[in-house]
């Protein structure tokens, strides 16, 4: 089993720890009715995905 030859220091540790960082979801807008949407998904407003319908979006109850 292999064994460490010495200590990890602190400043690597944490060095090599800050580069875990969170980024923003990238949106854009969906070409068919102009709603934001998470880039290369389907749209959750209209269903559609690359100019043709995927899903069929259930209308919402009033």
């Amino acid at each position: 089993m292999a064994v460490p030859k010495h200590k990890t220091s602190k400043q690597r540790t944490h060095t090599r720890a800050a580069n875990w960082k969170i980024k923003n979801p990238s949106i854009g807008e969906c070409p068919q009715c102009h709603e934001m949407k998470l880039n290369h998904r389907v749209c959750k407003n209209c269903g559609y995905y690359d100019g043709e319908k995927k899903i069929e979006v259930k209308a919402e109850k009033e």
